[in-house]
């Protein structure tokens, strides 16, 4: 980290309910702060609270060096970079423009390319967690880009952000965010079908909630078994086989239980019935696995 990222003066422009709270974590940056948007009343507890405020995009690029965007979506971002007032109007070279906002990963290539013919360095840097995340100075940072321009930004994202992962070159940021994101609502449909089976069965489904939440805060969770560095089958004689062989032993005996109270109680469990079918072939155990008594 140099003496110049460590004190590089910030920008900020979107102010919503993921930019809000980012940019409040960054009011005591050294380099001071420089916050824009469309609705001038969300700067004011901003300016209250000691940082600059400005009316459009171009002028955030006269006091920064290090501009967070996050608006809603390519065409806002566009518009941002390279409408008639925005950042490449005015931004000196070497500026890094961050981009939160989850983009088109052809978006982001595309504004890189821009961003290159004025000698501005231009990184996707989706977040994960949320704004609880953001409010905690928690949140995943998933960054695409040069590794010099990575290393810049690593000081202020630091105020918001306790995991930066360096994904690639540009694009590679909005790539892992959008498998991350591909994840999050398969699983958030999986609730629904696990829900409607817990209502046929007269649970509680907020009961049930509590209980989803504080198992897998403990055991990861999905990402639990997302420690490979491949997708590939698994050979027998390989570390990871009994260990997933025991997970697709598991999970294919609860999931022939589920669906058999499915069936009882007439819900459809269609996701259920998916997850049976590719469970193995997935975890890259699709062979019987050696040791099943502990299933």
């Amino acid at each position: 980290m140099t003496t110049e990222s460590a004190s590089a003066p910030v920008g900020f422009i979107g102010l919503g309910n993921m930019g809000a709270p980012i940019a409040r974590r960054l009011l005591d940056w050294p380099g001071g702060l420089t916050v824009c948007d469309v609705r001038p009343e969300v700067t004011e507890p901003f300016v209250a609270a000691g940082a600059r405020a400005v009316a459009e995009p171009a002028q955030v690029a006269t006091h920064a060096r290090i501009i967070c965007v996050t608006v809603i979506d390519d065409a806002q971002v566009t518009e941002v970079l390279t409408g008639p007032t925005g950042i490449l109007r005015t931004a000196a070279p070497g500026t890094v423009v961050a981009v939160h906002s989850t983009i088109s990963d052809r978006t982001a290539q595309e504004l890189a390319a821009r961003c290159a013919e004025h000698q501005v360095e231009f990184v996707d840097a989706p977040v994960s967690g949320g704004a609880p995340g953001a409010t905690r100075g928690s949140l995943a940072v998933m960054v695409g880009g040069s590794a010099a321009a990575v290393d810049r930004i690593r000081p202020p994202f630091g105020c918001f952000s306790d995991l930066i992962v360096h994904a690639g070159p540009v694009g590679a940021g909005t790539r892992m965010k959008l498998a991350r994101n591909l994840l999050h609502f398969i699983s958030f449909t999986a609730a629904t079908e696990a829900q409607r089976l817990a209502e046929a069965a007269g649970l509680s489904l907020t009961a049930l909630g509590t209980v989803v939440r504080h198992s897998d805060a403990v055991t990861g969770g999905p990402g639990a078994i997302m420690l490979r560095d491949t997708t590939a089958p698994i050979d027998p004689d390989d570390f990871w086989f009994p260990i997933l062989g025991h997970v697709r032993d598991l999970g294919e005996k609860d999931l022939s239980l589920a669906l058999d109270l499915g069936d009882r109680l007439a819900v459809d469990l269609p996701l259920a019935q998916l997850a049976l079918a590719r469970l193995a072939d997935g975890l890259g155990v699709a062979e019987p696995a050696l040791d099943k008594e502990n299933s």
